[in-house]
C-alpha cells in the first residue's frame, strides 16, 4: 500500500493556522511575545539575505535565523547536495560501516583548522559543546570546568553548567562543577588553575550576548596558563566560526592561538540539516576512544548523517570557491565604519563594536534633559526597553529583522547572512539612521511604542 503525502497541500489548507497551532502544541509564549511586539508576520518565501511575504515585499534579514543562515536562505548549491543525496538513496546510518561523506567532511573542515587533527560530528552547537566538556574532562581526569561571565554555549544541562546568563540556568540547579572568570582576566583565571581540579575553559573569542571581545593578547595567555597547569582551551566558535568575524574561525585572529578542542555548528548547517561539529587533538580523541571496548563510548545517533554530511560539504564549497571569507571582512569594515560614525551624531548611541559581520550596537544614556528623563523611564521599567523600541521600527517601518543581543541589554546585534552586500548595508544604515532621527526628536511613534513596552514589564513585574 502506498501511502500519498503532499506537504504543499497540508501547508495550502493548514499554514494560516501558524500561530494558532503554536500557542496550543509548542512554547504558548512565543507567539504571545510575537503578538506583543509586532513581530507576528506571515513569510511566504525565502532568498539569501530577504523573506519575502505575499504581497511581494521583501524584508532584509540581519538575524541570519541566529547565525544558522550564512549563505543566506536556499542556496541552490546546498539545495543541489541536498537534492543530490537524497537521489543517490545510500545506505545511510547502518552504524557498522564507514561511509565517505562524513571523511571527506572531517578532511575539508581540518583543512581551515590548523592544529587540530580529528572530528566528532553531531546534531547542534550545544551537542559540539557536551562532547568538548565530556571529551576535556576524561582526557585530563579533572572535572571542573570555567567558564567566562555572560558566556553563552547552549541550554542542554552540560552546557548551562557553562552558560554565564543565570537566567537559563535558575531553576535548573544542580549542574556541572563549574566557575564562572570574568573574559579577559588573567589573574582570575590562574587563581582558579591553581586548585587543580580543572579541566577546561571554554571560551566563545566574541561574546554572543552583548558581542564582547576577547581582549588582545588573552587567549594566547590563557592558553599558556591553562598549559601550564594540564588543562585544556575549548573554542566555541558555533556562532563565531566559519567565516562570520572575517577569518574562518575568530581565535585565528590571534596568533599563536591553537585551542585544543573547537566547537562548531549553525552555518556548517547551510540552514538545512542540523549539524554540530566537534574539532579536537589527535591524542585527545586517542585518549577517548582508547580501545575497542571503548569505540561507542560517545556517539550521536542522528551524527555524520549522509544529508547533514552532503551540506556541510557544500557549505564549505561556496565558502571557498566565493571566497566568503574575505568578502566578509570587506563588507563588515563598512558596516561598521558606517556606524561607528554615526556615534558622534547621536547621543543615545554609545558603542559599535565587533568583527566581521558579528557587530553589536549599544545604546546608553543621554546627555540632554528631555531624552535623560525618557531613558530614565525607561530603565526603571526594565533595562533593555530602548533596544526593543529600535528592533521594532526597523521591522514595522523598513522591514528589517534584527535581534537584541540578550535579556536586560540596551545591545542590537547584527548577525545578517555572510553574503549581504553593499546595498544591504546601505539600506540597513539609511533605516537606522531614520530610527535613531525618530528617536532623538523627543515624540513619535516611538516613544509611543516605548509607552506600551513599560506597560507590559510593569505588568509582567
Amino acid at each position: 500500500m502506498t501511502t500519498e503525502f503532499d506537504l504543499g497541500a497540508l501547508l495550502a489548507e493548514r499554514g494560516a493556522e501558524r500561530y494558532e497551532l503554536h500557542t496550543k502544541y509548542l512554547n504558548p509564549q512565543l507567539p504571545r511575545m510575537l503578538h506583543t511586539i509586532g513581530f507576528d508576520k506571515v513569510y511566504e518565501r525565502a532568498e539569501g539575505a530577504h523573506f519575502y511575504d505575499a504581497d511581494g515585499n521583501d524584508y532584509l534579514d540581519m538575524l541570519a535565523g541566529f547565525g544558522v543562515m550564512g549563505l543566506g536562505r536556499n542556496h541552490p548549491v546546498v539545495r543541489k547536495a541536498l537534492h543530490d543525496v537524497l537521489d543517490l538513496n545510500l545506505a545511510d546510518l547502518t552504524r557498522f560501516d564507514c561511509q565517505p561523506l562524513p571523511g571527506l567532511l572531517a578532511q575539508r573542515l581540518l583543512a581551515h583548522s590548523p592544529h587540530l587533527d580529528r572530528v566528532f560530528f553531531g546534531n547542534s552547537g550545544t551537542e559540539a559543546v557536551e562532547t568538548a566538556l565530556k571529551f576535556a574532562r576524561y582526557a585530563t581526569g579533572r572535572p571542573r570546568v570555567l567558564y567566562c561571565d555572560h558566556a553563552f554555549h547552549g541550554l542542554t544541562t552540560g552546557s548551562l553548567s557553562v552558560n554565564g546568563e543565570d537566567g537559563f540556568r535558575d531553576g535548573f540547579a544542580p549542574l556541572l562543577p563549574d566557575t564562572a572568570v570574568p573574559l579577559g582576566d588573567l589573574d582570575a583565571l590562574a587563581r582558579e588553575l591553581k586548585k587543580g581540579d580543572v579541566a577546561a575553559l571554554i571560551v566563545e573569542p566574541i561574546q554572543g550576548k552583548g558581542v564582547h571581545e576577547a581582549p588582545p593578547g588573552y587567549l594566547r595567555a590563557a592558553q599558556e596558563l591553562l598549559h601550564g597547569h594540564k588543562a585544556l582551551l575549548i573554542a566555541d566558535e558555533v556562532q563565531t566560526g566559519l567565516g562570520r568575524t572575517g577569518d574562518f574561525y575568530a581565535y585565528q585572529h590571534e596568533d599563536g592561538v591553537e585551542p585544543d578542542l573547537v566547537c562548531v555548528a549553525k552555518a556548517l548547517s547551510g540552514g538545512y540539516v542540523p549539524i554540530g561539529a566537534t574539532l579536537g587533538k589527535d591524542w585527545i580523541f586517542k585518549k577517548v576512544y582508547s580501545s575497542m571496548d571503548r569505540v561507542l563510548v560517545h556517539s550521536a545517533s542522528f551524527g555524520s548523517n549522509a544529508q547533514a554530511m552532503a551540506c556541510g560539504l557544500a557549505v564549505l564549497s561556496v565558502m571557498e570557491d566565493d571566497r566568503i571569507v574575505a568578502s566578509v571582512r570587506t563588507t563588515g569594515e563598512l558596516l561598521k565604519s558606517r556606524l561607528t560614525a554615526l556615534t558622534d551624531k547621536y547621543e543615545l548611541l554609545a558603542d559599535v563594536r565587533g568583527r566581521g559581520l558579528m557587530i553589536g550596537i549599544e545604546f546608553g544614556k543621554p546627555g540632554s534633559l528631555k531624552l535623560r528623563s525618557r531613558w530614565a523611564m525607561l530603565q526603571a521599567a526594565r533595562k533593555g526597553l530602548f533596544a526593543q523600541m529600535v528592533v521594532v521600527p526597523l521591522l514595522q517601518r523598513h522591514r528589517i529583522l534584527t535581534q537584541v543581543s540578550g535579556d536586560h541589554l540596551e545591545v542590537i546585534k547584527l548577525i545578517p547572512p555572510l553574503v549581504v552586500d553593499e546595498a544591504d548595508v546601505d539600506r540597513f544604515v539609511d533605516a537606522f539612521t531614520a530610527v535613531m532621527d525618530d528617536a532623538h526628536s523627543g515624540g513619535g511613534l516611538m516613544w509611543d511604542f516605548g509607552k506600551t513596552l513599560i506597560k507590559q514589564a510593569v505588568a509582567n513585574r
